[in-house]
């Protein structure tokens, strides 16, 4: 495996080593700043709308300017929204805290395109397993994020403020990291040729296959993972505890990424979408009968497997899905679905979760879980019908 591929798992486990900060300390952040309670989770929502906002952007920047250049600027914005954080905490501003966390969300789209380059920097014949250790990277994050969280949540008399120093951090090591890896030209990554409609690019059935599971996928990760520190406090369950909570369930996330794409590669990636679907459907269910510590935990877990068996595999599928001159319009067109399905779930999350409880918000999930079975049920059905 060509070392640029580990440089960029390295990347992508300080890039989660953030996100993961984020995810434990944004809600509560937003309950203690928001006017209201329904506004709780507006920061994680704005957090992903600067997500969707950017993951056009994103793609076409880095077709024009190359990967590397791409990610130092991504990591520039995250840096900026970290600081603007910082000071919104200080003057406690809520709507300044939301500007930084969209900013925090524009930085982190284009480090959502690491797994991408890693396909490019790597043989073919180890595209899945490339793809497998960037994404891999989230395991070291999976326990430096909740340890970054913990520690740092005290420093200073302003509560959090800590945290978002040590978010600056993260990003000022990624762009160290960055101008030491050699990438590819944009000019060889995306070839000039004449694109194909994006009409005809979203009617390929790999194409609704992997765009179907990856909403669905980070969706219902996202909704429930975002309404799970409100759910634990609800439930009168310690910080510690959700940040432990938050820890596994990230483990979770990214640990099988070392096996995944070898399962993908033997047996199908649409095989591995089905586990991950039923998988998500098994974190639902468990929801319903307990939510006591251990009953968050195995949710979370199990929620957490789901992700990576739906999302990883429609990554190697989506990259069947584009020759050269389509990269840039086919990858935005996913992250943008994937990542506007993210931002809505985000802001649902805390309305749903003190509107609904817990148990019904899952009891929800469970049917949105299943939609990448039902669309690949129907395009089998209609590719009989057309034999």
């Amino acid at each position: 495996m060509p070392i640029t591929v580990t440089l960029l798992s390295l990347c992508q486990a300080l890039l989660v080593t953030g996100n993961v900060l984020l995810i434990g300390i944004s809600p509560l952040i937003g309950a203690s700043l928001a006017p209201s309670a329904f506004w709780s989770t507006a920061p994680v929502a704005t957090q992903w709308l600067g997500l969707m906002c950017a993951t056009i952007p994103a793609s076409l920047i880095m077709a024009r300017l190359g990967r590397k250049r791409g990610f130092m600027l991504g990591n520039i914005v995250g840096l900026v929204g970290a600081l603007v954080a910082a000071q919104a905490l200080i003057g406690e501003q809520f709507g300044l805290f939301l500007l930084a966390t969209w900013l925090i969300g524009v930085g982190i789209v284009f480090g959502q395109l690491y797994r991408f380059a890693a396909v490019e920097a790597a043989p073919a014949p180890m595209r899945d397993r490339a793809i497998g250790l960037v994404m891999g990277g989230g395991v070291l994050a999976a326990f430096a994020g909740p340890w970054l969280a913990r520690a740092s949540r005290e420093l200073g008399e302003v509560p959090f403020l800590g945290s978002f120093i040590g978010l600056a951090a993260l990003y000022l090591l990624a762009l160290i990291v960055l101008i030491m890896i050699r990438l590819p030209s944009a000019s060889r990554t995306h070839s000039e040729g004449t694109p194909l409609q994006l009409g005809k690019i979203l009617r390929q059935p790999g194409f609704m296959v992997a765009v179907s599971a990856a909403m669905v996928g980070y969706g219902v990760m996202n909704l429930a993972m975002t309404a799970t520190p409100l759910a634990m406090e609800s439930a009168g369950h310690h910080f510690h505890h959700v940040s432990m909570t938050i820890q596994w369930h990230v483990v979770a996330m990214f640990l099988p990424s070392f096996f995944t794409g070898r399962l993908a590669a033997r047996f199908g990636a649409r095989q591995v979408i089905v586990a991950g679907c039923l998988l998500l459907v098994a974190s639902a269910l468990v929801a319903q009968w307990d939510i006591g510590l251990t009953g968050f935990n195995v949710a979370l877990v199990l929620l957490g497997l789901g992700w990576n068996f739906t999302f990883l595999p429609a990554t190697g599928l989506l990259t069947e899905c584009y020759s050269p001159a389509n990269k840039a319009r086919t990858q935005a067109a996913n992250e943008f679905f994937v990542f506007g399905t993210a931002a809505m779930t985000a802001l649902a999350a805390g309305p749903l979760v003190n509107g609904l409880g817990w148990a019904t918000l899952n009891l929800v999930l469970i049917p949105v879980s299943i939609v990448p079975l039902v669309v690949m049920v129907w395009q089998r059905r209609a590719s009989l019908a057309s034999a």
